[in-house]
């Protein structure tokens, strides 16, 4: 958890959005805070109790559809109030795409209530919107910490991390449409067909909104044609790299060797979609990260 640069202790604080691996958090110091998940009536907090592989059993075998609690305001005021008692002078906090839930709302109200606990205090809160999910920004907050592990500047790592944030893009390819239906990542009209049909939708998440952006017939065209999306969309992008993130299904492996194929290159890393983010997606998922044009 502790950075020192210079004269400055600091912090980097995420939430398990991230699905940044556990040995990773512990090389680079980051402090992860965990979601709430309800599924059939057992309340989870998501890297406590289920390795990633046993909460998709669950979902797989749930007879409903599980749901996400925002981290509170109170929560994050401890923590706060944790960073100030020992002695911390920056926070870099970076939490859940802000559009897709409340939580970041949330880390701004606790500001508030820290000037309330700590009257006092000189910790400086950088709070940070990555506008997406998942390693799509973890991978990219454990290289903030080991350039600031290595002397780095603040305000340069944290340029550097927004800049890149502006470039990340999401293709998924859900293998089963029950979660995203009731997520509304699809329609429910979209997902019936899909299930009586066999067709899958092949989706962009972008700035933290999905849209779907082909569908194809059969579990044997999603990989090609997650493929084909990602190449259209990066042509000319010189800083091409790419990550597979998945939910342990066979497909995963098949993606990667596509991958390899296509561009080229092996992918930055493999990753398994958390609780919060297959809560959403589905337990049967490929997500193909990638580096795509800087956006507006």
């Amino acid at each position: 958890m502790e950075m020192r640069n210079t004269m400055s202790k600091i912090a980097i604080l995420t939430d398990s959005s991230c699905d940044i691996p556990q040995e990773l958090a512990e090389k680079y110091g980051i402090d992860i805070m965990g979601f709430h998940i309800l599924l059939d009536d057992e309340d989870i907090v998501e890297r406590e109790k289920y390795t990633p592989e046993e909460f998709y059993d669950k979902m797989r075998a749930a007879k409903g559809i599980p749901s996400t609690a925002a981290i509170t305001p109170i929560q994050f005021c401890e923590k706060y109030c944790q960073y100030v008692d020992e002695g911390y002078t920056d926070v870099i906090h970076v939490p859940i795409n802000r559009s897709g839930s409340s939580t970041y709302n949330n880390a701004v109200m606790a500001q508030g209530m820290l000037r309330e606990e700590r009257p006092e205090h000189h910790l400086n809160i950088h709070l940070l919107d990555p506008h997406t999910y998942s390693m799509v920004f973890g991978w990219y907050l454990c290289e903030m910490a080991r350039k600031l592990q290595n002397g780095a500047e603040l305000r340069h790592v944290i340029s550097e991390f927004e800049t890149q944030m502006n470039k990340m893009e999401i293709i998924l390819g859900p293998y089963s449409l029950k979660q995203m239906k009731k997520s509304g990542r699809i329609s429910a009209a979209a997902a019936v067909m899909g299930e009586l049909m066999g067709i899958r939708p092949i989706i962009t998440l972008i700035d933290g909104k999905t849209r779907v952006e082909s569908k194809v017939r059969g579990d044997d065209k999603v990989i090609p044609a997650m493929i084909d999306l990602c190449k259209k969309r990066t042509e000319g992008v010189e800083d091409f790299d790419y990550m597979i993130g998945h939910t342990s299904i066979p497909q995963a492996a098949e993606l990667e060797k596509a991958c390899r194929k296509a561009f080229g290159k092996a992918p930055l890393t493999t990753f398994n979609l958390g609780g919060v983010v297959s809560a959403n997606t589905g337990p049967d998922t490929l997500a193909l990260v990638y580096v795509g044009k800087p956006r507006d």
